[in-house]
């Protein structure tokens, strides 16, 4: 049994079941990855896991003297605390010893002979150095700055921070508490890009499980060793990280699609024969298997094909009354294999016109406002077919830039130019051009005023609205919701260049995976705003990062593998790379140019590659410890089949995971060399 486990867990809110019959172990030190829709339940599941609701059948149990620690989306905090004073609870059981060798000195000080205090103090001491006793001051400083806190936050109180301040408080508090198992919903969530990197190398150096939900795939790719789909067809469990999980989920579906198409052929060739043979010499063998395929079609009416899979007809636990032969056909005809993919929304997105090959240029730039300059840029291009990807910390100027290009404000100095033949389509971040007193309809016919009730409807259903949906009210949607109509929009405006500030946001993982393979088609510019690295790194041909402590924009041409210095790009499709070279031979490549090597890491990458590399060192102490306690186990190994192969292919698999990090480990190592 793992360290925390589930028996056929169910959760319903009167007839309407949310999820049944969930089952699991997780290990002593898995990370688990839990994906699925949104609605699915993955946040009532992890609530009954860390005893917030209760299931309505089946139970959790926690190891015991195990603690879990849990991270729900919007954390509450009671009392007037403040942000250092709530880390320093984490710790207190260190202090209380501290306490405790002061108060044991002090009667040493009385009593130097006295062999038992010294005995005392000398096991208490151990276990206080062991514990992080005289590094716990620095370690919570460390924490808070990872997570992005400044120093002097330190002494805010929680009740005067932001909802997503007190949210990275507690998940700071949870770090520095060290359970052994975290539950974690959304962690990411209010995080940037380096504040979600740090914890990617704090999460792999965790010696507790760790159960994660969240909508960052990129993160769950750096992060997890399993993957939990939870869907309308159930909860199925696929070892590896979310890429890993894509790949697998395609093979069992293909699998299982097979073997349905299969199962379905026999089911009619048998009635065939039934139907030829009910009233012939051989009408008892046809009977029999009236009587066998009646149960098969009320199991699978009941439970879908794959529950008859591997079960003898004796098993269906159903009525040994056979149909009428015709009423088997009818039955048989009327069955709809199970649903392989999750519920999306269809988007497609096709430029009117064609532009013109450069698309912007802008150089000596300075952006921000009058008596607040954000950043400068020296020069940038972006190309027809180009995708540029704008990073860089909260309130560092990316919303800015946007609406700079977009001529809502003027460039402090300098000038963006725009190429020929343009039209924009805008996807604003805070959905500020939904006007919250329409209905959807109303706000697809703003774009589209000629369109029709009845068209509007059918469009809005692509999206996953429908019937009454349709007539509410934007100020009525979810954040969701509201960037599902956004998006709805912005395929109308027959935009061929898109400016997208955080596109992604409020999207559940399949209509992430919706959005990237439209935007990967989409055969015009792209220019986006995004903290989804796995988005990011599946398009970008461009990189342009605001450093704010710099004050400058750093333009990469390149992917963000490349420009994280050589690691490997997520699976998926992707725009390919466009060398502008391509296209006007006098424009620069790709690739760095050579004066970009010669000025070497800036402070802020050098420190996040450094990050990193010390990650991947715990990571790769960790497989190698594994694999050497599978070695050891196979020298002597099981006597089931079963069991022995179960450990062949867990020594492969981390086998694969550790070349996977040495290669990654070189890679870095050899960029911070440079």
């Amino acid at each position: 049994m793992g360290i925390l486990s589930a028996t056929n867990l169910t959760k319903a809110h009167g007839p309407e079941v949310i999820f049944a019959g969930i089952t699991f172990d997780l290990p002593a030190r898995g990370r688990v990855a839990i994906v699925g829709p949104n609605g699915i339940g993955k946040t009532s599941l992890l609530r009954i896991l860390a005893g917030e609701e209760s299931a309505t059948e089946g139970g959790a149990h926690l190891a015991r003297g195990a603690r879990l620690g849990y991270l729900p989306q919007e954390a509450r905090f009671s009392g007037d605390h403040t942000l250092w004073e709530e880390c320093i609870l984490a710790v207190e059981r260190l202090r209380e010893q501290e306490a405790e060798l002061e108060r044991l000195a002090d009667e040493i000080a009385r009593s130097p002979g006295d062999e038992d205090l010294l005995a005392r103090y000398g096991r208490l001491q151990h276990a206080f150095e062991h514990g992080g006793g005289y590094t716990y001051e620095t370690r919570i400083q460390q924490v808070l700055t990872g997570l992005g806190f400044e120093r002097n936050d330190y002494a805010l109180p929680l009740q005067k921070l932001s909802g997503g301040q007190r949210t990275r408080a507690l998940l700071a508090r949870l770090l520095l508490e060290n359970p052994d198992v975290l539950v974690l919903d959304e962690p990411t969530n209010h995080l940037d890009i380096h504040a979600v990197e740090w914890l990617e190398s704090a999460l792999r150096d965790f010696e507790g499980a760790a159960l994660i939900v969240s909508h960052d795939r990129y993160f769950l790719d750096r992060v997890a060793e399993y993957t939990w789909e939870m869907s309308r067809a159930g909860f199925e469990q696929y070892r590896g990280n979310y890429s890993h999980y894509l790949r697998q989920r395609e093979e069992r579906w293909a699998e299982r699609q097979e073997y349905i198409r299969s199962e379905y052929e026999r089911m009619q060739i048998e009635i065939e024969y039934i139907r030829k043979n009910i009233s012939g010499q051989r009408t008892q063998q046809a009977k029999g298997k009236l009587s066998r395929i009646s149960r098969e079609i009320r199991a699978i009416e009941s439970f879908g094909f794959l529950a008859i899979r591997g079960k003898k007809w004796s098993e269906y636990g159903f009525s040994a009354n056979p149909f009428r032969v015709e009423e088997a056909a009818q039955r048989l005809a009327a069955l709809r294999p199970p649903d392989s993919e999750m519920r999306a929304f269809h988007l497609a997105m096709r430029p009117k016109n064609r532009s013109g090959d450069q698309v912007l240029r802008g150089e000596k730039l300075t952006i921000g406002y009058p008596k607040k300059p954000l950043f400068t840029v020296e020069q940038l291009e972006l190309r027809r077919l180009e995708c540029a990807a704008l990073i860089g910390p909260n309130g560092s100027g990316k919303t800015t830039f946007l609406r700079t290009i977009l001529n809502q404000l003027p460039a402090l100095e300098g000038e963006v130019r725009q190429g020929a033949s343009l039209r924009i389509g805008y996807f604003a971040q805070a959905h500020e051009e939904l006007k919250a007193n329409l209905n959807l309809i109303e706000e697809v016919q703003r774009v589209r005023p000629g369109m029709l009730e009845k068209e509007a409807r059918a469009y809005l259903g692509r999206f996953l609205f429908s019937g009454d949906d349709h007539y509410k009210q934007v100020s009525m949607l979810s954040g969701g919701e509201r960037g599902r109509l956004a998006l709805a929009k912005l395929a109308l405006m027959d935009a061929n260049l898109l400016l997208l500030d955080e596109p992604s946001n409020h999207l559940d993982i399949p209509a992430q995976e919706v959005l990237q393979q439209v935007l990967a088609e989409f055969d015009g510019t792209i220019l986006m705003v995004s903290h989804d690295r796995y988005l990011i790194d599946a398009l970008a041909t461009q990189i342009w990062e605001i450093d704010p402590l710099e004050k400058k924009l750093i333009v990469f041409r390149g992917t963000y593998s490349e420009y994280r210095g050589g690691e490997s790009s997520s699976d998926g499709s992707g725009r390919v790379a466009m060398s502008a070279a391509a296209e006007a031979p006098e424009a620069p490549t790709k690739l760095p140019e050579p004066s970009v090597a010669k000025t070497g890491l800036s402070k802020n990458e050098r420190k996040r590659l450094e990050t990193q590399v010390t990650g991947l060192e715990a990571r790769i102490l960790d497989l190698e410890e594994k694999l050497e306690a599978l070695g050891k186990k196979l020298e002597q190994p099981p006597s089931l089949q079963e069991e022995l192969m179960q450990l062949g292919e867990d020594y492969a698999y981390l086998e694969i995971q550790l070349r996977e990090s040495i290669e990654e480990w070189e890679r870095l190592s050899k960029t911070l060399a440079t």
